[in-house]
């Protein structure tokens, strides 16, 4: 298991100082702990390619959710992060490398949302400490905002009735509903509000960030592409992407109904013993 157990990437330069990188626990696809343990997500991928690109000495610190981990790096116990956007609030401590993915928030319910307003008065879950989270109390307080500890979390309690909707990156939704198998998801607008996803390191480390924006750029781009691809982040919005988060999980009972409907047919035109066609 790696949660708890401190991991030396093998790429580390003998004797360095090592970088205490802190991944998320539950931003997939992006960055998150499996069912066994792993440490595993798009962003993980991109930055074992820049560790092909330059020598990092990276440790790898337990994953734990983004409030935590944000904490532990105002705290000084942590040295970077990946996955984030760029904030007011984070840039007091933080510095910020250039996106490498950028996916919008939307609404995502059960029914199709137009937009927040129509959610006044409404309970909606957002990410506790998550950037969209300031934007959305910010720019709708008229929403009965519930801050959750993730995106599942939330997508659980709108599925259970607890909440009328979610607002979270289309990117996320669609891979927690693939992961844990939620059917009735639906998604909406999008928010006003994008994710440019970076690498963050503490503002008193730029020998470090001057690294890790160099090993960045080292990656080709269309290595950068193939990773997209593999871990199937869209950025597509509207309500016909969110149908297709449940459309799918239906497919092969429509396509079984069709096939009866159709044998039916066939059956009823069938000739009649000593008939003729």
């Amino acid at each position: 298991m790696l949660l708890g157990v401190l991991l030396m990437l093998p790429s580390a330069r003998a004797g360095a100082a090592a970088w205490r990188f802190a991944p998320e626990s539950d931003y997939g696809p992006f960055v998150y702990q499996d069912r066994q343990g792993r440490v595993r997500g798009l962003s993980i991928d991109l930055l074992d390619e820049m560790r092909q690109q330059a020598d990092l000495p990276v440790q790898m610190l337990p994953a734990r959710p983004l409030a935590d981990q944000l904490a532990a790096t105002r705290r000084g116990e942590v040295d970077f992060l990946s996955s984030l956007r760029p904030t007011p609030e984070r840039a007091q401590y933080l510095s910020f490398s250039r996106p490498y993915v950028s996916v919008p928030a939307v609404i995502v319910g059960r029914r199709v949302h137009d937009s927040l307003a129509e959610l006044a008065g409404r309970p909606v879950a957002v990410g506790r400490g998550y950037a969209v989270e300031a934007h959305v109390r910010t720019q709708h307080p008229e929403v009965g905002w519930r801050a959750v500890d993730s995106d599942l979390d939330g997508l659980r309690q709108m599925l259970r009735g607890e909440v009328d909707a979610v607002v979270a990156d289309v990117a996320s939704v669609h891979f927690v509903a693939r992961e844990h198998d939620l059917g009735g998801l639906v998604i909406g607008a999008p928010v006003g509000f994008e994710y440019p996803l970076s690498f963050a390191w503490r503002r008193d480390r730029p020998e470090l960030g001057e690294a890790l924006e160099e090993a960045l750029r080292r990656v080709p781009a269309a290595r950068r592409r193939d990773l997209l691809q593999r871990w199937g982040v869209s950025i597509e919005t509207g309500a016909e992407t969110g149908l297709r988060l449940w459309a799918g999980r239906i497919g092969l009972l429509l396509l079984g109904l069709a096939l009866l409907l159709s044998a039916l047919a066939l059956w009823r035109r069938r000739p009649s013993p000593g008939g003729s066609r």
